[in-house]
């Protein structure tokens, strides 16, 4: 295959597996009405992926801030501008670093949490069975998932900005002796609430969107272990795709090598359908109740 049949193949195999991904949207935003009359499911998801990924969220963003109100303070010391050191902080964090970093972290947890899931219930052939009987996977698996991924990761970034702007209060108040109350009003009088507060809440929700999508889409088409391996790169091309389609995608695109590590599973030989729903059966489940 010559270098330009090489780019073409590319270009069109970019083009189907956008266009599946996007269908795959389309195709869970048109469940909605059912997702909301099974509203504890995606409650239930929000508790796994958004409450239990709240210390390692609130631990980072604290960390977080706290270098940089170090390393903040040491640069604006040198020319007598030490009193924004509140602004800056919180800039940093709400406009770029808060959402970002949250996104990678969300990821490399709970998106890679559910793309094992839910791939090792394909290769299981659990899908198949709901299938079998009567019911959507995509409804029931999948779009629960996908919407606590949405709703969660704004308010995971809003535990971040938090942590990491009282993280530059403690290094920059408490420990290099700047006064409270010019860290506080200097941050209150020239951060923006449209500018400042609202864009990074939405940077957070188009990440949170990317990165469940990305998450659930490779776990939902993985067909096998050497499918799963070679979903890996399905991620990376997924999250590569981002970096032309928002100008802070470069930065999502990291989240790729934490979903590869956290999706590497060894996928072995399958149960059946009748074995799942045997199982089931024993473990005395009403399988009608999962049509509700």
């Amino acid at each position: 295959m010559n270098p330009i049949q090489n780019i073409g193949a590319k270009t069109i195999a970019f083009i189907q597996a956008l266009g599946a991904t996007v269908l795959f949207l389309l195709n869970i935003l048109m469940l909605l009405p059912q997702s909301l009359f099974r509203m504890r499911l995606t409650v239930r998801q929000m508790y796994f992926s958004g409450v239990m990924s709240v210390l390692i969220i609130a631990v980072s963003g604290l960390f977080v801030g706290m270098v940089i109100g170090l390393q903040g303070y040491t640069q604006l010391a040198k020319f007598k501008s030490a009193d924004v050191l509140g602004f800056m902080v919180a800039a940093s964090l709400l406009r770029e670093l808060g959402p970002v970093l949250a996104a990678i972290l969300f990821a490399s947890s709970a998106g890679g949490a559910m793309t094992s899931e839910i791939g090792l219930m394909k290769t299981t052939e659990q899908l198949e069975a709901m299938n079998v009987m009567a019911v959507n996977p995509v409804a029931r698996v999948v779009a629960p998932r996908f919407w606590a991924g949405v709703l969660s990761m704004p308010l995971l970034a809003c535990i971040f900005n938090v942590a990491g702007i009282y993280g530059g209060y403690l290094v920059g108040v408490q420990w290099l002796g700047l006064d409270s109350g010019v860290f506080w009003s200097n941050m209150q009088n020239n951060i923006d609430v449209v500018y400042d507060v609202a864009n990074g809440l939405l940077k957070s929700l188009i990440f949170g969107t990317a990165v469940s999508l990305i998450a659930v889409y490779q776990g939902f088409h993985c067909r096998g272990y050497f499918a799963c391996q070679h979903a890996h790169g399905g991620v990376v091309r997924a999250h590569g795709a981002g970096v032309g389609l928002y100008p802070d995608g470069v930065y999502v695109y990291i989240t790729a090598v934490c979903v590869k590590a956290a999706y590497t599973l060894r996928c072995r030989t399958t149960i059946g359908a009748a074995r799942f729903v045997g199982i089931m059966i024993r473990s005395g489940v009403d399988t009608g109740q999962l049509n509700r």
